[in-house]
Parts: structure tokens; sequence; C-alpha cells
């Protein structure tokens, strides 16, 4: 809990100076905060050494420095990681970014989601029904696709807490419901 409460207070106010600087100084904050999260997801125990408290700052600062200096991450977002291990914050850094791209995200009038089908669509299909749900919802989205053979046919949408249940296997359970209620 208090984690989520850090890593709003953080992505925020980075969140906030980057609409200051303009869109894109924003969506190039986002871009290195996502390289950076990368790294901490794919390398655990960088994010250990972030977490431990018997390794000094200045050798945690180093190793910040260093990841950062690789993936050619911009001024600002150095000074930013710098504050956050200043702050013993940056084991947080994957939660930040996480709150900083719904921020981007809600700001761009985004919604993400994911479509999950019985089959796997072709790269047309999967446009065609990303427009036909753009234009119904009047928002740009970014879906991720699934296969699931267990819902046997149709599509389930899942775009945040909301689920659209258009499956075929859903449709037989409610008839099952149905008849059982002698309906």
């Amino acid at each position: 809990m208090t984690g989520n409460i850090v890593a709003r207070r953080y992505a925020k106010a980075l969140f906030a100076l980057g609409q200051k600087k303009g869109p894109a100084e924003l969506a190039a904050y986002g871009s290195d905060l996502a390289k950076l999260a990368e790294v901490l997801a794919a390398e655990p125990t960088v994010l250990k050494v972030f977490r431990n408290p018997t390794f000094g700052s200045d050798k945690i600062k180093a190793v910040a420095v260093a990841i950062m200096a690789k993936l050619g991450v911009g001024q600002v977002v150095k000074n930013f990681v710098m504050l956050l291990a200043d702050k013993e914050r940056l084991a947080n850094l994957p939660e930040i970014q996480a709150v900083y791209a719904k921020l981007q995200d809600e700001a761009q009038g985004v919604l993400r989601g994911k479509l999950t089908t019985a089959i796997a669509l072709d790269k047309n299909r999967q446009e065609q029904l990303k427009a036909s749900l753009e234009k119904k919802s009047d928002r740009k989205l970014v879906l991720d696709y699934g296969v699931d053979p267990a819902i046997i046919g149709g599509l389930v949408l899942k775009i945040g807490d909301q689920v659209l249940d258009a499956s075929l296997r859903a449709q037989l359970q409610m008839l099952k419901e149905n008849i059982k209620r002698g309906e």
C-alpha cells in the first residue's frame, strides 16, 4: 500500500514536469522510464541491490548511472532517478513507471486492454476489430491479443476492470442457468 502511494506521488511529479515541458518531453520521460523498468524486470538482481540497505547510496547510484548510460536516458530522468536513490525509493521504479504510463494514457485518451479469442486472428482481422472498437468507444485502443480455446468461440474483451464476455462459453453458461431455473 505504501509503495503505491509513493509511486503515485513520484509519477505525478515527473508527469507534471513533463506536461510543463510539452508532449515530446512527456513521451520521452515515459520512454526512458519504460526502458529502466524493462531492465529491472529482466534483471531482478538489480532490483534486489536497490532494495538492499547494506549497499551504500554511492554504490547504488553507480549501478543506476551505469544502467542509464547504456540506455541513453535523458538528463531529467537521470536527475529523477538520482533523487529516487537519495530518498531510498529506487526500488519503486517499476511501480512509478506503471503509474506514469497510466497517467500518460489518460492524458492521450488511450485505453489499454486484452482481447481474447478462441483461435488466433490474423493481423488484418485484429486491425478490423480494433478499428470497430475504437469507433464505438471514441477512444484510441491499445490491445494485447490472446488465444483461449476454452471460450469455444466469440471473444472476451477486458479493459481496466470492465469485461465484455461475448464468448460462446458464456452464452452456453447463461443458457444452462436459464434451463436450471426453468425459464
